[in-house]
């Protein structure tokens, strides 16, 4: 989908994290809910549960970012058993994190409203300061929705791609 933002920041910002938003959403759909959030054997990595719930808090900062709070959505359950620090826990059982299907959901939903936002965002906005974290590196308000948009989306990303790989998985390409 175009952007329909006449904002060259997020012109640059949304058209690329859309097909990459696409094609995360591919790789998650087409794994078995009973392998979501399971643990490679061995490894400890971060598994699709966790990492579409943590990815599905930080659209609330984006809407904060560029003054519309009123947007954010937080999930206090999801904030508090995937933010920054908590442990990625192996859920043979299915009963720590809600299912994937609905994790899926959260995250397109928020992913796609911060996207919508984003377009919505006039020029001021963007080159603003970055008051909430990473000033030194970001220190602009569209340097830091390009990071948590596109850039951490991408990490997490790369972690689904190689936790699909040690669960026997192939390639989504």
């Amino acid at each position: 989908m175009p952007a329909t933002s006449t904002n060259a920041s997020a012109q640059t910002i949304v058209p690329p994290t859309r097909m990459a938003l696409g094609l995360f959403e591919k790789m998650v759909r087409e794994i078995p809910a009973e392998k979501f959030a399971r643990k490679p054997e061995g490894v400890n990595t971060n598994h699709p549960a966790w990492i579409l719930g943590h990815l599905s808090i930080y659209p609330d900062y984006v809407m904060e970012l560029v003054g519309k709070p009123e947007l954010a959505s937080p999930n206090p359950a999801i904030t508090e058993l995937c933010k920054d620090g908590t442990e990625c826990k192996d859920d043979a059982q299915g009963s720590i994190y809600p299912p994937k299907d609905e994790l899926i959901e959260l995250f397109l939903t928020r992913m796609n409203a911060a996207l919508d936002a984003i377009e919505q965002t006039d020029d001021a906005t963007m080159a603003g300061p970055n008051t909430l974290f990473g000033q030194e590196a970001m220190p602009t308000v569209g340097g830091l929705l390009n990071f948590l948009t596109a850039h951490h989306m991408m990490m997490h990303m790369g972690q689904t791609s190689a936790w699909r790989r040690m669960m026997g998985m192939g390639s989504v390409m």
